[in-house]
């Protein structure tokens, strides 16, 4: 039924021009404005829709994920924009003083940071 329909992803923002700023100007990603709210253009032709919610929560799980080919370098960049890398220390994940996971298993590498709205995003180094 939908293996012709070209779906997207969408997630709600508190600040349409926080959320505008950060994943245009920070992210370098190509940002439309529409009457709704904003599209994230992703390579590959991706689609995020991000709207404006008035009773917004920021959920507790990544929303994006960003591969990249070398993960120091992304980081690296991001903080130059000033861009945090999450921390965690959870059973079975703890990350690294520059915020990196590097398990066993699934990516080689994987690092958090978050939005102006809260969202976790993430940026992962496949093995």
């Amino acid at each position: 039924m939908f293996t012709k329909t070209k779906a997207f992803s969408s997630f709600s923002v508190d600040d349409l021009e926080k959320a505008r700023s950060f994943y245009g100007k920070t992210l370098g990603l190509k940002v439309s404005k529409v009457p709704e709210g904003l599209v994230l253009n992703i390579a590959g032709g991706t689609k995020v829709f991000l709207y404006l919610s008035t009773d917004y929560a920021p959920p507790d799980h990544t929303v994006l994920n960003f591969p990249v080919t070398d993960i120091d370098a992304a980081i690296a960049a991001l903080a130059k924009k000033r861009v945090k890398m999450e921390h965690y220390d959870l059973p079975g994940m703890k990350t690294d003083s520059k915020g990196v996971f590097r398990g066993k298993t699934g990516p080689k590498a994987i690092a958090w940071f978050k939005d102006p709205a809260g969202h976790i995003l993430s940026i992962l180094q496949q093995r």
